[in-house]
C-alpha cells in the first residue's frame, strides 16, 4: 500500500507518576519512582520501532492557579517529578535502538555541565541521546535557581542561542582522532588535537576543553518545541526535531513550511529539520467503541476543569481560575510564559470550558477509531501537511494504552507502509534521517 511515510516519537510527560488514579493503572504505576515502569515503556516503544522517547521536565511546583500549589499537587501535575537525566541513563542501558531525549532548560544549567552530561549519556547509549532544549517560562522555576524571575520571552531565546553556541564549541574541543592509546609511545591523548575554546558570549562563558571523550554522535540530536515566531526561528537555527501542535491542517502545514524556509535561510538543509506534530490517539476494537471512549474522556475532563486549567495555568503563567469558564478569554491577555499556547486559546474565541473539552480527542474528527482507521487518518494527515513525523502522547499512560498503540496501531501503520518495520541503524540521528519511503 502506497502513501505518506513518517517517523514516530513518544512524548512522556516527565519522570512522574503515570495513570496512578485511572482504570488499568496497575500496582506498578504506584512504584514509578524506581524507573522500572519507564524501562518497560521504552522497551515496548522500541519493539514498535519508534524513533525516540522524549521526557519532558520542569523544576518547580506551580502556584499560578488560585495563587496556591494545592491543585497542582492534588493532581500531580509537576510534582512529584524526578530528574529525566538520571532516567535517561537507565533507559540507555535497557534499550539498544530507540533514541532517548531528556529535557534540560538552558536557564537552569550551565553549558559545561550540559555538554559533559550529554556526552556521557551518548556513550552510555552508544549514540542514541538527544537533548530537548527548553528555555523555561515559570518564575517559580527561576527562583529555585536563585533568580528573581524569568527573563522576557524573546530574551530567553537569545540566551538559548548563546548557550547552544557554547555547548557546541565544547563538543568540538576534541578532534575525532584525539584518542591515540599508543602503548609503545605511552601516549593516551594527542594533546595537539584538544584545545581550549575560550568562549565568551553575551550571556555565557566557558574556557574548555570538555574533559570527556568525544561521544559517538559528537553532538546529541537537538529537539525544540517553541512555536512562537521567536521559537520557530530558534528551531530553524538549531533543532533537528521540532515539536509542534495544532488541529488546523492549513496552519500546521504553514508552520512546517515556515520552519523549513527559515532553516534554508540559515544555511541548513531543510530535510535535516524534522517537524513532529503532537497527537493523542484514542483506540478501540471498533470505531464505535473508540468514539464512545473519546466522548467519555471529553465529558469527564470538561466536568473537571480544575484538573486541566491548573496545568494550563502553570504553562501560560496565567491564573485561569480568575476567569469565568463560560466566557471567552480577554482579547488583550498576554503572558511571559508559553506565548503560542495562550495566544491560541485567546484567538479561538472559545470559553475555557469549550477549550478544555476540545483539547481532548474529537470522537468524530480526531485520531479516533480502530487501529486501521487511525492509521489511515495519520497517513492522510501526513500527506496533506507534509509532516515528517507524529509525536504520540497521552496525558496519563497505562500499560493497556501502550499495548493498544504498540500492538494495535503500529502494526496497522506498518501494513500501510507508513512506518518502519525494523531499525536500519544503530545511532539515533541515522535512524531519524532514514528515508522510509
Amino acid at each position: 500500500m502506497s502513501g505518506a511515510t513518517f517517523h514516530l516519537g513518544w512524548f512522556q510527560a516527565g519522570f512522574r507518576a503515570p495513570a496512578w488514579d485511572r482504570e488499568w493503572s496497575g500496582r506498578s504505576t504506584r512504584d514509578w519512582a524506581n524507573g522500572e515502569w519507564f524501562v518497560d515503556l521504552a522497551k515496548d516503544l522500541e519493539r514498535g520501532c519508534f524513533d525516540f522517547m522524549l521526557i519532558e521536565d520542569s523544576n518547580y511546583i506551580p502556584d499560578d492557579y488560585g495563587a496556591s500549589h494545592e491543585a497542582s499537587l492534588k493532581h500531580g501535575h509537576r510534582g512529584p517529578k524526578h530528574d529525566p537525566l538520571a532516567l535517561a541513563a537507565i533507559l540507555s542501558k535497557s534499550t539498544s535502538r530507540i533514541g532517548i531525549v531528556p529535557t534540560v532548560a538552558t536557564t537552569e544549567s550551565t553549558p559545561f555541565h550540559l555538554a559533559r552530561t550529554m556526552s556521557t549519556l551518548d556513550h552510555f547509549s552508544n549514540g542514541r541521546i538527544g537533548w530537548n532544549i527548553v528555555t523555561a517560562s515559570n518564575d517559580r522555576a527561576a527562583q529555585n535557581f536563585g533568580k528573581d524571575g524569568q527573563p522576557q520571552h524573546d530574551d530567553r531565546y537569545d540566551m538559548a542561542d548563546d548557550f547552544v553556541a557554547a555547548v557546541k564549541a565544547l563538543w568540538g574541543s576534541w578532534d575525532e582522532d584525539a584518542v591515540v592509546l599508543d602503548e609503545d609511545t605511552g601516549v593516551y591523548i594527542d594533546a595537539s588535537k584538544v584545545r581550549t575554546i575560550d568562549y565568551r558570549g553575551s550571556h555565557f562563558a566557558t574556557r574548555g576543553p570538555l574533559n570527556t571523550l568525544p561521544s559517538p554522535q559528537r553532538e546529541p540530536v537537538l529537539s525544540q518545541a517553541g512555536n512562537s515566531p521567536r521559537g520557530q526561528q530558534f528551531a530553524a537555527d538549531h533543532a533537528e526535531i521540532v515539536l509542534a501542535g495544532g488541529s488546523d491542517p492549513v496552519q500546521m502545514k504553514r508552520l512546517r513550511d515556515n520552519v523549513r524556509a527559515k532553516a534554508a535561510e540559515a544555511g541548513r538543509d531543510p530535510d535535516s529539520v524534522k517537524v513532529f506534530f503532537l497527537i493523542d490517539p484514542v483506540l478501540g476494537e471498533t470505531d464505535a467503541e473508540a468514539r464512545e471512549k473519546a466522548k467519555r474522556i471529553r465529558d469527564d475532563n470538561a466536568n473537571d476543569l480544575e484538573y486541566v486549567l491548573s496545568n494550563w495555568s502553570s504553562t501560560t503563567t496565567t491564573d485561569l481560575s480568575a476567569f469565568d469558564p463560560d466566557q471567552p478569554l480577554p482579547k488583550d491577555l498576554t503572558t511571559n510564559g508559553h506565548q503560542s499556547q495562550l495566544a491560541g486559546m485567546v484567538a479561538s474565541g472559545k470559553t475555557l470550558r469549550e477549550l478544555v473539552r476540545d483539547s481532548f480527542a474529537d470522537e468524530d474528527n480526531g485520531f479516533v477509531g480502530r487501529p486501521e482507521t487511525v492509521a489511515a487518518r495519520m497517513q492522510d494527515a501526513a500527506e496533506l501537511i507534509g509532516t515528517d513525523g507524529f509525536l504520540l502522547s497521552t496525558r496519563m499512560p497505562t500499560r493497556r494504552y501502550v499495548s493498544e498503540v504498540v500492538d494495535g496501531l503500529i502494526p496497522a501503520l506498518q501494513r500501510r507502509g507508513a512506518v518502519r518495520t525494523a531499525y536500519r541503524h544503530e545511532r539515533f540521528r541515522d535512524n531519524l534521517r532514514d528515508d522510509l519511503s
